[in-house]
């Protein structure tokens, strides 16, 4: 999660992910959400995809040197939900690839075994990827997957810009964004700081009403 109008801020850890076997989303694969931090835990957990999520001026991770085999998708945008000068935010372009590298996980023979999304702290871009991904191929599950998500990562705050174009390329009518905005008062209810922290971060107007 990054200040729009300052150096990023580094907020407080998410809690640690959790693996799931992705049955009640129609997954073949383990799902896992991690922050850089905690990628060397991930090196040889099976992760047959992982999709990567990077500041664009940002160096490459050292830790991802250790995921050779499978397939990877990098992807650099930065944690933002607006255009402001300096930053690059998500675009309909990079929620394009997202969508795609989903729909190579279900094609996939045999189906993969173990999706690791992650971005700088795993609380905001890649929440927002996994959420987006649970959901794409199910219509009418945006809330179970939002559910799932706060099962892996009870923290995590999805970036809401990612959420409102994967909502309009997949044809959801606003069921994902509306899903997130609950999802978001679920998290307010559980830990209230971090109502706080969103607020330091110039992404206060996020917060439900």
């Amino acid at each position: 999660m990054t200040d729009q109008s300052a150096p990023p801020a580094q907020p407080a850890p998410a809690a640690t992910a959790v693996p799931e076997t992705g049955a009640a989303h129609g997954w073949p694969c383990r799902t896992s959400v991690c922050g850089i931090p905690e990628l060397p835990k991930f090196a040889g957990d099976g992760v047959s995809h992982l999709l990567s999520i990077l500041d664009p001026a940002a160096e490459k991770p050292a830790a991802l040197a250790e995921f050779r085999d499978g397939r990877r998708l990098e992807l650099r945008f930065d944690d933002v939900i607006g255009e402001y000068h300096g930053y690059l935010p998500p675009q309909e372009s990079h929620l394009a690839e997202i969508l795609a590298f989903g729909e190579e996980l279900r094609a996939g023979p045999g189906g993969p075994g173990h999706l690791l999304v992650h971005c700088h702290m795993g609380i905001s871009r890649s929440t927002a990827a996994m959420a987006i991904l649970l959901a794409q191929h199910r219509e009418g599950s945006e809330e179970a997957a939002f559910a799932r998500l706060f099962e892996i990562r009870p923290r995590a705050w999805p970036n809401s810009r990612m959420v409102m174009l994967a909502d309009r390329l997949l044809g959801r009518a606003g069921r994902l964004v509306e899903a997130l905005k609950r999802h978001q008062r679920r998290i307010i209810a559980h830990h209230p700081d971090i109502a706080d922290l969103v607020i330091n971060v110039g992404r206060g107007h996020e917060l439900p009403r």
